[in-house]
């Protein structure tokens, strides 16, 4: 096995465990609402602190990665999540609760910039795209996590001795992939926080993850009360629309690095874009069962290749440090995968749901505009024949 192999193994396992530093937190949030006795009002206040820590920590990231490196950023930040997610199981008050929470948002995306920029270096010395497979081990995760959690919660383990366990796990891990983390060199010129207006560059790879963001954020939320309330599925097989756009996004980040080498970023994402608007279409013309479920599949496949792409460009910048390229990028996409969800709650109450994920299906027609105009300013470094 050579080095760049050990490298990347070593990488792909900090995104899995990344991935499942995560899924552990969400697959016990039911235990953490049962444990101080939550409204639905209340669960939902404390849960917008991990989506406000990550979104104050993406200039933060940015500036850190320019400032020491991804490979320190990495190791300090992946430390914190392990230190973080455990205290939220022997919190014992909101007051002590709400801040680590917030801390535990802080410190996910601080790994998430610092290990993309390590895939983006590792990218550079294999020559050729490789950033889907370890977002495709981050959505692998996922379901390793709800499994573990589901386990967990038959043997009637307490959170904080679950976390622990996990925290253990991801110790253990960091201190062998250390050694194989890369000193990357920066290739890029502003480092300071994001505070100008990105370039005409990011801001067209901006919409494409703000776009594709919003639509995974939808499928996240409102897939099952979609299968529910409009397919009508029997109760038993609610979660069939979830489980088939997770599976095939999972699936779809593992096949994209070889498609995106072979069929050039452009065609990918056009593609990507209009897939989705037909999953989605499909889903809402012919709600049942097996068209629905179908169209859900094709919606994670679309939605599989837009992130991954996005980052591998964005890192590309010749204005911008990877680090701080990758924090523009993060914090427009965060945008759209906050605003989706209740977007989609507003259009159903004032019209329909089916409404609701007609609008969501044009985020995919978006995604293929976009990448089709203007790309020899979009993708300098590709062929708009590909």
């Amino acid at each position: 096995m050579t080095l760049l192999q050990k490298r990347r193994i070593a990488l792909g396992s900090l995104f899995f465990l990344a991935g499942l530093c995560f899924s552990s937190w969400a697959a016990r949030i039911p235990d953490i609402q049962v444990k101080f006795d939550l409204s639905e009002s209340q669960l939902g206040t404390l849960l917008l602190g991990l989506p406000v820590g990550s979104l104050l920590a993406l200039p933060l990231a940015g500036w850190a990665v320019y400032r020491f490196g991804s490979k320190i950023v990495a190791v300090v930040s992946t430390v914190s999540y392990i230190v973080f997610l455990p205290l939220i199981g022997f919190s014992e008050s909101m007051w002590m609760l709400v801040p680590v929470v917030f801390v535990f948002g802080m410190t996910g995306n601080l790994m998430n910039i610092s290990l993309n920029t390590q895939a983006l270096a590792l990218e550079d010395h294999y020559g050729r795209n490789i950033l889907g497979s370890f977002h495709g081990l981050w959505s692998l995760a996922g379901f390793t996590g709800a499994g573990i959690g589901a386990t967990m919660i038959f043997f009637e383990i307490l959170p904080k001795f679950h976390y622990l366990s996990i925290s253990a796990m991801v110790l253990v891990v960091l201190l062998v992939s250390y050694g194989f983390l890369l000193e990357e060199h920066d290739r890029g010129g502003g480092g300071g926080l994001v505070l100008r207006k990105p370039d005409d560059l990011l801001l067209r790879i901006g919409g494409i993850a703000f776009l594709g963001m919003l639509c995974e954020g939808c499928m996240f939320d409102w897939s099952g009360v979609y299968f529910k309330k409009v397919v009508e599925i029997d109760p038993g097989l609610i979660a069939l629309g979830y489980v088939s756009f997770m599976g095939a996004m999972a699936l779809g980040r593992f096949i994209s690095d070889r498609l995106t080498n072979k069929f050039g970023k452009i065609l990918i994402l056009r593609s990507s874009g209009i897939l989705m608007f037909c999953g989605l279409m499909l889903s809402v013309l012919f709600p049942v069962p097996v068209l629905a479920t179908t169209g859900f599949l094709m919606v994670g496949f679309g939605v599989a290749s837009i992130i991954p792409i996005a980052y591998s460009t964005a890192g590309r910048s010749k204005l911008y440090s990877p680090g701080v390229a990758l924090a523009i990028i993060s914090t427009i996409s965060f945008f759209g995968f906050l605003i989706g969800p209740p977007l989609i709650g507003f259009i159903a109450d004032l019209l329909s749901l089916k409404a609701s994920f007609t609008l969501v299906a044009f985020t995919g027609l978006g995604i293929a505009i976009l990448a089709s105009v203007r790309t020899a300013v979009f993708f300098p470094s590709q062929k708009v024949t590909k």
